[in-house]
């Protein structure tokens, strides 16, 4: 296994290449002083992990990464940076993990175990699905599948589905689930085969993009498994503090019963 470290100040450099290669877990660790030197050998050489700095000049880690991800898509990225405004954007290029200056050696462990799959958590939703399945509930909801976002035919069916995320896996009866979408309306006959229609439709662009077996249902209620995705929320509720770096305020922002867990998260963040 190899790793490239990229940092435009040489002895930040030689420090995090001495750390790296302490680990024992990588076969080369290479050092690079630009962007455009790192770029070069991955046009000859393989690596499975790059540490990036991210405040560099002529192109920033940010912009590296994304010229990394185009020439090896399954490189595993770690930003190296004295800033923690950059957490949100790193988080947004799906980094594997983030950094703050000056690095200590357990903590740079912890994350190149996480990024290699030696943490038990990713390994388990790396082995239960063949695809890469991402769930954004801070900010607006989304997700994404190898991290191109789904698309929804109906609005209410990717609404159960945030509400399902939020529940965390628990189930949830349809009747409970009509309340919290529809609130004050009646659960009347008609109602009842329109919930139908959009619990349908949520099986159907979930199997559309090979992802049914994130969702069950049985015996009237229904769940997502919270193993079979990589979810902000779920990081966040088990101290990530990637996650709880990311979090800005703002919890799937389009959906008034998502303010209990916003409130939750802004007392604990």
């Amino acid at each position: 296994m190899n790793a490239i470290c990229v940092d435009d100040e040489g002895l930040i450099l030689n420090r995090t290449v001495m750390l790296m290669r302490k680990t024992g877990k990588f076969d080369t660790v290479e050092s690079f002083l630009d962007a455009a030197g790192a770029l070069k050998y991955l046009e000859q050489n393989t690596a499975e992990v790059a540490l990036l700095d991210i405040d560099m000049p002529d192109m920033n880690g940010l912009e590296l990464a994304a010229k990394m991800k185009e020439k090896s898509p399954g490189i595993r990225i770690i930003f190296l940076t004295g800033y923690s405004e950059y957490a949100i954007d790193a988080y947004a290029m799906h980094a594997t993990g983030y950094l703050l200056k000056p690095i200590g050696y357990e903590k740079l462990l912890s994350e190149i175990e996480y990024a290699i799959g030696e943490d038990k958590t990713a390994a388990s939703v790396q082995t239960q699905t063949s695809v890469k399945i991402q769930v954004q509930t801070f900010g607006y909801f989304n997700i994404l599948v190898n991290d191109k976002p789904v698309n929804f035919k109906r609005s209410k069916a990717k609404e159960l589905l945030a509400c399902l995320v939020d529940r965390q896996g628990k189930f949830v009866s349809r009747k409970d689930l009509f309340y919290i979408l529809w609130e004050d309306d009646d659960y009347d006959r008609a109602k009842q085969k329109y919930f139908d229609t959009i619990i349908r439709s949520l099986k159907e662009t979930l199997e559309e993009y090979g992802i049914g077996d994130i969702f069950e249902a049985e015996k009237g209620q229904m769940r997502v498994i919270p193993e079979k995705i990589d979810c902000d929320l779920y990081r966040f509720l088990k101290k990530d503090k990637f996650a709880v770096e990311s979090f800005r305020g703002e919890y799937m922002s389009s959906y008034s019963w998502a303010r209990l867990t916003e409130g939750y998260l802004m007392e604990n963040h």
